[in-house]
């Protein structure tokens, strides 16, 4: 009997998990319109050699200083980049809809544009919303290249006509090619637009930086390629009702990906903000329950922020717990620990949870803040005026010492702050620590800086005795 022929197989562009016949939504990471045909292989295919773009030569002997990094004029930005954008690099910008992205960008094509050609392409606007918009914030340059297009092809066009260093597509997802099925903003079209794009860039060496969408749970929008793609990724964040907006790395080949970047959008444009120790606290002249400020680190740099809670008693069958800037699992534990080891009532209460000023929080120093903040909003006690806390708290009860906390202290002793409450050993030197020397607790507190004290603890007991 004749062999029967090889059926066509399908696989999902995201986690590559593969099925014998097409199917709407991937059975492996549940993600919808994400599976597409491959072509069925009957055997190995041998390569045979071709031709090279460039000899290889010894590691020694190639130029670094072709990939150094080019400031784009916006300081927190290059904070971010890791000092700027590295020509050939392709950079995507991902945030919600009119959080400010075509607005920075913008800005900083302007700043480029000072000594250098910049391409900026806009899918979404014409050109003469686009003008409008560099009016308004003053980002009219010569060597800045507006264009409105929506096809690949003629986007290569324009690039090979102006030779640009720096090209802004905006935005990735309302390109389409004529070469691939689809529409544009699908699967198949964003992964041929941005892989020509990423050719296109790397053989130009010509720093590129696209525009993503996001989807309702806040991620990039289209095919997990994507993001393999490209050199950078970049979240912008932000409450479209503050003016505060963040941005974050959490892909970069050139830089960290811990640091973050704060911006002030107004109507005259977006600003950067290099202290925004001031911007996550609350200014009061009295102390309420439920409040406490901790010191978290973002990259380099120490950034004070408060936390909040509120703990009211409910009549529902299952209480709720919401948290808002929180990891929302540790505030739960969090809680866990409240009622084990401390015999914390909150079975028949409502507790909530939240950050000031729309900073989001995922460091494990922020645990004993959130845990004081529960706890003074529970007994209706405001905690004492002026005292910053950080550590992680653990299942047992006990406070493990976190990172930096000595730049942290000498942060919150800069902006005024007078005690300080952290886990025990936690000034102690790191090389004792390492040689597994039992930590030194000091009985009181122990001063760090004229007018700052430092409380140390060894468990959530010491922790909330100390601070009533």
């Amino acid at each position: 009997m004749a062999k029967s022929a090889q059926k066509p197989g399908y696989r999902c562009a995201e986690c590559g998990w593969r099925t014998t016949k097409w199917v709407g939504r991937c059975g492996e990471c549940q993600a919808w319109g994400t599976v597409d045909e491959e072509g069925a292989r009957a055997g190995v295919t041998i390569v045979q050699g071709g031709a090279t773009t460039s000899p290889a030569v010894p590691i020694g002997q190639v130029r670094a200083e072709v990939a150094a990094a080019r400031t784009t004029g916006v300081g927190e930005l290059d904070r971010v980049l890791g000092g700027g954008l590295v020509p050939g690099a392709v950079v995507l910008l991902a945030g919600e809809p009119g959080i400010g992205k075509s607005t920075l960008l913008l800005q900083a094509a302007a700043c480029i544009a000072e000594r250098e050609t910049v391409l900026y392409v806009t899918g979404e606007e014409s050109a003469a919303q686009v003008r409008l918009r560099a009016d308004r914030i003053g980002a009219i340059q010569p060597n800045l290249y507006l264009a409105a297009e929506t096809e690949l092809s003629a986007l290569v066009t324009h690039v090979e006509k102006v030779q640009p260093t720096l090209l802004v597509v905006d935005s990735v997802q309302t390109v389409g090619s004529a070469q691939a099925t689809g529409v544009p903003g699908g699967v198949t079209q964003v992964r041929e637009v941005a892989a020509n794009l990423v050719r296109l860039a790397k053989e130009r060496n010509m720093s590129t930086v696209l525009v993503g969408h996001v989807t309702k749970e806040g991620s990039i929008a289209g095919p997990r390629t994507l993001e393999h793609l490209v050199d950078v990724v970049l979240s912008f964040e932000g409450d479209r009702h503050s003016r505060l907006r963040m941005v974050r790395a959490i892909k970069n080949r050139f830089g960290p990906t811990d640091e973050v970047g704060c911006f002030d959008l107004h109507e005259r444009g977006i600003e950067g903000i290099t202290d925004p120790s001031g911007l996550f606290v609350s200014r009061r002249s009295e102390p309420v329950p439920g409040t406490c400020v901790t010191v978290t680190v973002e990259g380099t740099r120490p950034l004070p922020a408060e936390v909040q809670a509120l703990v009211a008693r409910t009549e529902a069958q299952q209480p709720r717990r919401t948290s808002s800037g929180l990891d929302t699992y540790r505030v739960q534990m969090i809680l866990a620990v409240l009622e084990r080891r401390l015999n914390a009532r909150l079975g028949g209460c409502d507790v909530f949870t939240a950050t000031v000023g729309g900073i989001k929080l995922a460091d494990p120093a922020v645990d004993l803040s959130v845990m004081l903040a529960v706890a003074s909003a529970a007994g209706d006690k405001p905690l004492p005026p002026g005292l910053v806390a950080l550590g992680e708290v653990g299942l047992a009860g006990e406070l493990r010492p976190v990172k930096d906390v000595r730049r942290r202290l000498t942060e919150a002793a800069r902006l005024g702050f007078k005690r300080a409450l952290v886990p025990a050993g936690s000034l102690e030197d790191g090389a004792r620590r390492r040689n597994g020397q039992r930590a030194l607790v000091p009985v009181g507190p122990v001063a760090f800086a004229p007018g700052f004290e430092v409380v140390q603890a060894e468990n959530v007991w010491d922790a909330l005795t100390h601070v009533t």
